[in-house]
């Protein structure tokens, strides 16, 4: 589907792959970030989009020469992983609820954390580098190592999943954790105090900004890309757990190697090269989507996910959607829905079916197909999967 450029008044235009109409708030908060003065070309909003904190989830902001901490947001590095495992459906038969008890067992939850700190992760080398993080997490370093291989709470998720042709992938979604939240928390008030300090008009306090060459954008760059790095290190802990049960349960323990492997971002920035210039891309609740990069965009716990490879669309930086999207907020979700509703949302899928997840419930969500459907020009489908197993954080 091709982007229509959205009728608001701004310096730079807001390019849209949705296929709904944007709110009031919504129309705002775009607003708001396409009239800063630092945005590059225009603003790109996919399909997945809505309200976020200071820019919405589901956008791609470039920026020359500034970056705005509150648009990456405060689960940095947050996204997904995925294996092509070599199994087929029925070696699971049988096996699906023990899976997922030793999923549950091996790997923590919501505000759980490793009992002890695995050889692997004592030795990630990010941990050389942890004095030089910002002073207000120095404190902080024994949590994170016992937080990394941990899932979080929320919409993080372990799925086992199977494809269309009844091979078994494995996928989680998760981020950086407590240390990434109070890295970004830290580094988001440095920047509204700035802001205040030098009198700076802005359209939304959350819009505060570093620019490039100063010490607070150095320092802020700097934890930045390390919790991105933590995030993904996360992800390869919990998926190399992962990988174990699932091997333990249908070859005996016996080791085997992925088909195919995507690790990717979806909350986070990095410096790239669009339209011939250097720019800092960031995007919210974004998947990089060049040509030949791979990407996973999953649906909600009752629905179909997707496997895609990007097809490099420059008027979206290179971007695809991250998900489902929400349709409605948590507390709304929690007083729409009954248990008797996610039961019959999650039927045949082995789950938790309690309140602590009903905020979670397949119809919480917007329909993936739809989501799919609007960025036909941004991603190809290399395979579609539908979960059989699924633990929450």
């Amino acid at each position: 589907m091709p982007y229509e450029k959205l009728e608001i008044s701004t310096p730079k235009p807001v390019l849209s792959w949705a296929n709904h109409s944007l709110g009031s708030d919504e129309t705002k908060m775009a607003k708001n970030v396409a009239s800063l003065p630092f945005v590059f070309k225009h603003v790109a909003l996919m399909p997945d989009v809505h309200l976020g904190k200071g820019a919405l989830v589901g956008s791609v902001v470039a920026t020359k020469d500034a970056v705005i901490p509150a648009a990456v947001g405060v689960d940095v590095g947050c996204g997904m992983s995925a294996i092509k495992t070599p199994f087929v459906a029925e070696q699971l038969e049988g096996k699906l609820k023990q899976i997922r008890l030793d999923i549950e067992a091996a790997i923590p939850v919501g505000f759980n954390q490793n009992k002890d700190v695995e050889k692997a992760v004592a030795n990630w080398q990010g941990w050389r580098d942890f004095k030089e993080l910002h002073s207000g997490v120095q404190s902080l370093e024994g949590k994170a190592m016992k937080q990394m291989g941990s899932l979080g709470g929320g919409n993080h998720f372990i799925e086992v999943c199977l494809d269309t042709e009844n091979a078994v992938w494995l996928m989680l979604h998760s981020g950086s954790r407590h240390i990434g939240n109070m890295l970004a928390q830290n580094h988001i008030s440095t920047a509204k105090q700035l802001a205040k300090l030098a009198d700076t008009t802005l359209p939304d306090p959350d819009l505060a900004y570093f620019v490039a060459g100063t010490p607070e954008f150095t320092a802020y760059w700097r934890d930045l890309q390390w919790a991105q790095n933590y995030a993904r290190f996360n992800r390869d802990v919990m998926m190399g757990r992962f990988q174990r049960i699932v091997e333990k349960h249908l070859a005996g323990g016996k080791p085997t190697k992925p088909l195919l492997s995507v690790n990717c971002h979806h909350n986070y920035a990095e410096k790239e090269v669009h339209f011939g210039e250097d720019v800092y891309v960031t995007r919210k609740g974004a998947v990089r989507a060049r040509e030949e990069d791979y990407g996973i965009i999953p649906g909600s716990m009752g629905t179909k996910s997707f496997i895609v490879k990007g097809k490099g669309n420059h008027d979206s930086y290179c971007s695809c959607s991250h998900g489902a999207g929400r349709l409605m907020s948590r507390n709304k979700a929690k007083k729409h829905f009954s248990l008797d509703d996610l039961v019959e949302q999650t039927q045949g899928i082995e789950c938790r079916k309690d309140e602590g997840v009903l905020d979670e419930i397949p119809g919480a969500y917007k329909p993936i197909d739809e989501v799919m459907a609007n960025q036909s020009d941004l991603v190809e489908v290399v395979a579609t999967l539908k979960q059989v197993v699924c633990v929450k954080g």
